[in-house]
C-alpha cells in the first residue's frame, strides 16, 4: 500500500510524532479537581455491577471508545486492525481516523476496512467537517460509512490544526448548515467531534440545531494537535507560532458541562486527556455516555492485540471499582452520583 500521497504522508508523520514526541497540551482536563464521595457501605455486591451501555443499536460491555486515530498507510492499517480485534474481543466502541485519503485514493481503503475484525461492536466512520466546504458532499459521507460498514459517522472539527498546517483547509464559514444537511440526508447517526480543544456552549447549540446525534467534546488536556503539527513545520518562525497555542482550548471537564447545559438532548462522548477508568467514570458522572481514549491505545496497538485488550480490561475494571466505591450498580446510577469539586463542600 503506497504511503506517498500528501494526505498519507501527513498521517504517517502524525503516527510517528504521537509515539515519539511530547505533544501534550499545556492545560489539564480539569478532572483532577473532581473526586467521588466514597461510600464505605456501598450496599451492592461487586459482581452485581453492570457497566454495559447501548449506543446507536450496539450493546457495549463498557462505556469505552477507542478514539479516532489513524488510517491511510501500511502502519496505520496494521494499527487499525489490532485496535478492531481488541474492540471486538472486549465489545467496546471504535472510531477510525479521517477517511479522506481513502476516498481520494481507493488503494488506501483497506487500511480502514476493519469491520471483518470487529463484526459486532460499534464502529464509527470519520471525515473532516471542513471538507464539506471543499467539494465533499453527502454522497461522500455515505461512501465513508459504506466503506467500513459503520454504525455512525464522525465529522471532526479541527480549525486550530488546519490554521497551523501550511497546507491547512481553513474555510469554516457556513459549515453548520452543511452539517445539518448531512444529518438530514444520512441514514446513520452523525457525531461531531473536536480533536483536542473542546466544544463551547455556542458550538453545542449550533450542532444540536443541526440535528447531530452526539457530540464528542475532545477537550483540552491530552494531545495538542498544534504541538503535533509544530514538529512538521519547516521553519523556526512557524514552530514558534504553533508553540504559542500549547495552552489553547476548553478543558474536557468544562466542555462536558457546557455541552450538557447547551444541548441536553444530545449524547455526550467525553475525550481529551482521559488516562484511566477513573477519568472515564468521572466523565460519566458529569453527564457523558462514553469515554474515549487514544494515546494509551495507540501505544498498546504498536505492540500487540493482547496489549490493547489488557489496557481495555484494566480501564473497564477501574470503572467498575469506581462504581463499587460509590455504590452505583449501573451507569445510570453512576450518572446520579455526586462529585465533589476541589475547594467546594
Amino acid at each position: 500500500m503506497p504511503d506517498s500521497t500528501p494526505t498519507s504522508s501527513r498521517k504517517a508523520d502524525h503516527i510517528r510524532i504521537n509515539l515519539e514526541e511530547d505533544v501534550q497540551s499545556g492545560l489539564t482536563t480539569g478532572l483532577e479537581r473532581y473526586r467521588f464521595v466514597h461510600e464505605a457501605l456501598p450496599e451492592i455486591d461487586f459482581e452485581q455491577i453492570d457497566c454495559s451501555v447501548s449506543v446507536f443499536g450496539r450493546r457495549l460491555n463498557a462505556p469505552v471508545l477507542i478514539s479516532s486515530m489513524t488510517g491511510g498507510t501500511d502502519r496505520a492499517g496494521m494499527i487499525n486492525r489490532v485496535l478492531a480485534e481488541a474492540a471486538q474481543q472486549c465489545r467496546v466502541a471504535m472510531g477510525v481516523g479521517s477517511q479522506r485519503a481513502a476516498l481520494e485514493h481507493s488503494e488506501l481503503r483497506s487500511s480502514f476496512q476493519v469491520r471483518p475484525y470487529a463484526p459486532d461492536t460499534l464502529l464509527l466512520a470519520n471525515l473532516g467537517a471542513v471538507q464539506l466546504n471543499y467539494g465533499y458532499t453527502v454522497d461522500d459521507c455515505k461512501r465513508a460509512v459504506e466503506m467500513i460498514e459503520a454504525d455512525a459517522l464522525i465529522l471532526h472539527l479541527n480549525s486550530m490544526q488546519e490554521a497551523i498546517q501550511p497546507e491547512g483547509d481553513t474555510r469554516f464559514a457556513g459549515l453548520a448548515r452543511k452539517i445539518e444537511e448531512v444529518c438530514r440526508e444520512l441514514t446513520v447517526p452523525v457525531v461531531v467531534k473536536e480533536v483536542g480543544w473542546g466544544i463551547s456552549k455556542r458550538t453545542a447549540r449550533l450542532l444540536a440545531e443541526a440535528g447531530v446525534a452526539a457530540i464528542d467534546v475532545a477537550g483540552a488536556g491530552g494531545t495538542s494537535w498544534t504541538q503535533v503539527e509544530m514538529y512538521r513545520l519547516p521553519t523556526e518562525r512557524q514552530r514558534r507560532v504553533a508553540a504559542a497555542f500549547r495552552q489553547w482550548g476548553i478543558p474536557t471537564s468544562e466542555s462536558i458541562a457546557m455541552v450538557r447545559q447547551a444541548a441536553p438532548d444530545v449524547l455526550v462522548f467525553a475525550s481529551g486527556g482521559l488516562r484511566d477508568g477513573v477519568d472515564i467514570a468521572k466523565c460519566i458522572a458529569l453527564g457523558a455516555t462514553l469515554g474515549g481514549m487514544a494515546g494509551p491505545f495507540l501505544k498498546a496497538a504498536d505492540r500487540s492485540v493482547e496489549e490493547v485488550v489488557g489496557t481495555i480490561e484494566e480501564v473497564s475494571r477501574e470503572i467498575r471499582i469506581c462504581m463499587f466505591g460509590v455504590g452505583a450498580v449501573s451507569l445510570r446510577a453512576l450518572k446520579e452520583t455526586p462529585l465533589l469539586r476541589e475547594g467546594k463542600a
